[in-house]
């Protein structure tokens, strides 16, 4: 038996992937974390599955019924918030599951990040304006950041910058960040992506933490710093253009 570590993508139950859709309907056992999981998304599951919240259960507790599952004999279920590959705690959990040797397989889902940029209606890769992307959090009370990992050292890139579980300190961020990329710089959050009481605010690193404040964002939330959220004027991608030598392999389509 396997344990299939799902993503379950933002929040509309129709963003996850027919995957991990169909693993839902298939597995005998289910669990789930409580606080970020629609309602409609557990709709997938059969009748028959149990379901199990973790939101309440330790890391310990949650590997227990896994392990549990996979002795008597029924494929798991694990849902996870996004994607797997993103701050999912799946890799402690996948750490126990070897040790208890019992076999696992991931399934990626639609990240936050992803579904907010889609919300605000921009390409987070804009021609000669920003090529690259950093996805990172602020620190808190959470686990430590290693210590290179500063807001100010990605700054220095001016790279596009994507924030998870940061909103409960976008004041301390944008004070960061200003040096760096300048108090007009285009600034977006993102609450709630998909999901209802979805919330999107706009500005500059100058008044993006205040709109967030007044529109009481406090959880789900990505905030985005770069000025591809406001680029205009840019060149036509090389990809479709008209000089491009189409004999050879394209990178993407």
């Amino acid at each position: 038996m396997t344990v299939h570590f799902i993503g379950a993508g933002p929040g509309a139950a129709d963003l996850i992937t027919v995957r991990g859709r169909d693993l839902l309907g298939r597995c005998d056992v289910c669990l789930y974390p409580g606080s970020m999981t629609p309602p409609d998304l557990l709709e997938y599951c059969s009748p028959e599955a149990v379901l199990i919240d973790t939101a309440n259960l330790s890391l310990d507790e949650i590997v227990a019924r896994m392990v549990s599952a996979h002795e008597g004999g029924h494929d798991v279920a694990r849902l996870c918030s996004g994607d797997p590959s993103l701050y999912s705690a799946v890799a402690e959990q996948m750490r126990r599951l070897d040790d208890a040797g019992v076999p696992y397989a991931m399934v990626p889902g639609v990240p936050a990040f992803a579904a907010s940029a889609a919300v605000l209606g921009r390409e987070l890769t804009v021609p000669e304006v920003g090529q690259s992307l950093v996805i990172t959090r602020a620190q808190a009370r959470s686990t430590s950041m290693p210590p290179d990992e500063t807001l100010a050292n990605f700054a220095v890139s001016g790279a596009t910058l994507a924030l998870h579980l940061a909103i409960n300190h976008i004041e301390r961020v944008c004070a960061e960040l200003v040096p760096h990329y300048g108090a007009d710089c285009p600034a977006a959050v993102v609450a709630l992506a998909s999901q209802p009481g979805e919330t999107v605010v706009r500005g500059t690193l100058s008044d993006i933490a205040g709109q967030a404040r007044a529109a009481g964002m406090t959880r789900a939330a990505t905030i985005f710093i770069g000025r591809v959220l406001a680029a205009e004027g840019f060149p036509d991608s090389f990809l479709y253009s008209a000089t491009r030598d189409r004999t050879s392999q394209p990178d993407s389509l």
